[in-house]
Formats: structure tokens, C-alpha cells, sequence
């Protein structure tokens, strides 16, 4: 993609030779990239994330990224020179690349974004919107429980969960979300920060959300997978809400770390058990986030998604419809799909997201008790690591090889309970998450 000013240069240069510019001049393209965006979402104003076409090498992206920064500096120049405000100009903010999931977010003028739309190295351009961590009411993890018994939970069992002690050592759970209160007492120093996608926002989890799905997957009394560790990554600000590029940020940031703790592994000459991920988040679908969570897949990190708390389609939003991830619908203490949830042929499984009780913020012993499938979903993420770290390793005489997300994805959908959940679609699958604990 060139700017004005270049392609002059380059167009008095094939008056002379025949060694043109590198690739094809993207603005004199007859294809122009598709915008894209859902009905339901909450555009942010001139706000885009362009994908590039699968494939594209390493020499087309910087030179494209170089034409669009120049551009946005040249217009930036002339409006300062108005003396106009730029800030609706502020250019590229994040760039995207893995498992030939390669793109960028920015804002842009429309004048750029027509320029960028008829580059041959782009795929498509969706709309930036807002997503929301996907609680839906502040109010014994009778969860736990619940997924460590096959038949509905009695007065006898509400409060036993039935477990492997080592469930979880050795696997890594990313937390894509508001933060993670990392000094909780329920994690016992298990929990790291990650990463901050929002720009200028703190290390800490000034919501809750994030801590309290953390305390699901992995808390000591809360908690599923009660040896994991867990890594916060925090793309949602304090009020919950955040922008899709900074959670596809986010998602790329967990298939780094992943794919960097599989290498490190290997070099010190470890047993890599895999991975997992939960993201407890939602807005209207888009084609860019499912694609991202698809490709962290792809990379070996296991994925679990909150189907979303609208008693409607899941496939109407994403992650819900990421058809690698695992979507993950809210059951009831009483067995019934929770009336919030989500349905629909998108969401694989359910799991306890009603009244669930987990580690908060505002102390280091702090609790609550909320609802939503962001509740359930870390069940499922929880399950995940579990399942992996009692997988027979390559000293054991009944190693085969590391589960792929596909493989583990299928194997929870198999163990779940069937059949035993009310009030559920007939185009849902009626399934509970099970620990097959014996």
C-alpha cells in the first residue's frame, strides 16, 4: 500500500526500469476489503480492525503498516496546521500476528481507512465494538460439587467435591479479563500478571470479575484445578467493559505465553502438559475475535467461552461462536439451564453458573457470590487443566501424546453427564461438565 507522495516516486521509477515496487499498488486495487460488523454490537466511532489475507509475508505487512503511519502523520500535520484536534486520527494501536492471523487496530479517518480497504494485502476490515465481562447478578461452591457427581446433588452432597489432590500441577490457565487479584490468599502465590492491554490502565484488578473467575479455575477453596497457575491478562478496565481489539490483543498475548512456557519446557528438558484459557466476556459477533480465539487454538492452547447471559443464540456473539473454543452455557443448583444463559447449537456444554461463590477484590481474603456464564465457563476452563496434569506423561507405559484442544475438547464432551438438565432447547445439547472422578 503506498501513500500520495509515493507513488510518484514509484511511478516516475517504471518509467525507467522494469524492477517496479515490490508487490502489486494496493490503492489502484478494483477489490475493495468488505467493513464488517454485528447488528447487536456497540461500535466504537472510527474505530477498525483490519485482518490481512492468509499468507501475506513479513515485507508487504511492514511496508503497509509503514504507508499507513506515514498517511496518518501527513494528516495529523495538516489538521495541527488548522489548528484542529488529531485525536480521532491516533493511527495503528495494536498489532496482531499468529498462526497466520495477521492484522492491526487503530483509529482512522475515512480517508484512511478507503486507502486501507483497497490494499491487496487486506482480507477484511470489522468495526472496533465494545464487549462486557458477561456477570449478570452481584448477590459453598456448590459448583464443585456439582461437577464431581453424576446425579443431581442431594443434602448429603451439595458440599463434596470429589477430586485428584494433584488435579492441575504443572498446567497454566490465562485469564483473559478484568485482571486477577494476584495476592489473594485462595491462589497461595500460584497467580502472576501478565500482561495490561489497555493503555494507561493499572496492574490490578479493580472490578473483581477477573479474580472471581480466577478463584473458579484454580482458588484452593474455590477453585477446580487447585494446583494450577494462573497468569492474568487484563484487556477489560475496571467498569467491566473494554474494546474487541484489546481483547484479540489479549488473546494473542495467551498463545504467546503458551507457545513460550511449551519452548522453554522443552529446553529445560520438561514435561509440557499444555495449557488452557478462559475468556468470561461477550458482545455481538464478530468474525475477527472468533477467528483470533480459532487461531490460538490452532497453536495448542485450550480455549473456554462464556456463551453470554441474553437468553438468546449464542452464535448471535463471540467468543460464543469460536467453533475451536469450547462455549460454555450455566446450569442451576436445581439442574435447570440457568434463565440468563445463552443456548443454542454454539454452546457445548454447561456447567454450574448460578449463585457461584469465588475469591473477590479489596482484600486478600475477600469473597462474592455472583451469577452469569461467566461463572460457568471457568468451570470448563478449571476442568481443562485438571484433565490435562492427570494425562499419563512420556515416562508413563501408557503415554501416547499430548492432547491436542480438539482431542480434550471431545473427551470433556463425552465425560459430561447427558440428559440430566431441564428447560433446554431442542437444538441445544443437553450436557454437564463431570470431572470423572471415581
Amino acid at each position: 500500500m503506498m501513500l500520495p507522495k509515493k507513488l510518484l516516486i514509484v511511478a516516475t521509477f517504471l518509467l525507467t526500469s522494469t524492477a517496479a515496487a515490490p508487490y502489486h499498488n494496493s490503492y489502484y486495487s478494483e477489490n475493495v476489503a468488505p467493513l464488517v460488523s454485528s447488528e447487536s454490537a456497540q461500535i466504537i466511532p472510527d474505530s477498525y480492525i483490519i485482518v490481512f489475507k492468509k499468507h501475506v509475508d513479513e515485507v508487504k505487512v511492514k511496508y503497509h503498516h509503514s504507508c499507513v503511519n506515514d498517511y496518518v502523520s501527513e494528516e495529523k500535520r495538516d489538521l495541527s496546521k488548522r489548528g484542529l484536534l488529531d485525536d480521532f486520527i491516533s493511527g495503528i494501536k495494536h498489532t496482531f500476528d499468529f498462526d497466520n492471523f495477521q492484522g492491526y487496530a487503530g483509529k482512522f479517518s475515512k480517508e484512511v481507512l478507503d486507502k486501507i480497504r483497497r490494499s491487496d494485502e487486506v482480507a477484511y476490515v470489522e468495526k472496533d465494538q465494545m464487549v462486557y465481562a458477561t456477570e449478570l447478578q452481584k448477590n459453598a461452591p456448590w459448583g464443585l460439587a456439582r461437577i464431581s457427581h453424576r446425579s443431581r446433588l442431594t443434602f448429603g452432597t451439595f458440599n463434596k467435591y470429589l477430586y485428584n489432590e494433584n488435579g492441575g500441577d504443572g498446567v497454566t490457565v490465562y485469564i483473559i479479563d478484568t485482571g486477577v487479584n494476584i495476592k489473594h490468599e485462595d491462589f497461595g502465590g500460584r497467580a502472576v500478571w501478565g500482561i495490561t492491554v489497555p493503555q494507561g490502565d493499572e496492574d490490578i484488578d479493580g472490578n473483581g470479575h477477573g479474580t472471581h473467575v480466577a478463584g473458579t479455575v484454580a482458588g484452593n477453596s474455590f477453585g477446580v484445578s487447585k494446583k494450577s497457575k494462573i497468569v492474568a491478562i487484563k484487556v477489560l478496565r475496571s467498569n467491566g467493559s473494554g474494546t474487541m481489539s484489546d481483547v484479540i490483543k489479549g488473546v494473542e498475548y495467551a498463545a504467546q505465553f503458551h507457545l513460550e512456557e511449551k519452548e522453554k519446557a522443552r529446553k529445560d528438558g520438561r514435561v509440557f502438559k499444555g495449557s488452557g484459557a478462559n475468556m468470561s466476556l461477550g458482545g455481538g459477533r464478530s468474525r475477527t475475535l472468533d477467528d483470533a480465539v480459532n487461531g490460538a487454538v490452532n497453536v495448542g492452547l485450550n480455549f473456554a467461552v462464556a456463551a453470554g447471559n441474553d437468553n438468546r443464540d449464542a452464535c448471535d456473539y463471540s467468543p460464543a461462536a469460536a467453533e475451536n473454543a469450547i462455549t460454555v452455557g450455566a446450569s442451576t443448583i436445581e439442574d435447570e439451564r440457568a434463565w440468563f444463559s445463552n443456548y443454542g447449537k454454539c454452546v457445548d456444554v454447561f456447567g454450574p453458573g448460578k449463585d457461584i461463590r469465588s475469591a473477590w477484590i479489596g482484600s486478600p481474603r475477600a469473597t462474592n457470590t455472583i451469577s452469569g456464564t461467566s461463572m460457568a465457563s471457568p468451570h470448563v476452563a478449571g476442568l481443562i487443566a485438571y484433565l490435562l496434569s492427570l494425562e499419563p506423561d512420556s515416562s508413563s507405559e501408557f503415554y501416547s501424546t499430548l492432547l491436542t484442544p480438539k482431542e480434550l475438547k471431545n473427551k470433556i464432551l463425552k465425560l459430561a453427564t447427558k440428559d440430566k438438565l431441564t428447560k433446554i432447547p431442542s437444538d441445544t445439547k443437553n450436557l454437564l461438565i463431570y470431572n470423572n472422578y471415581d
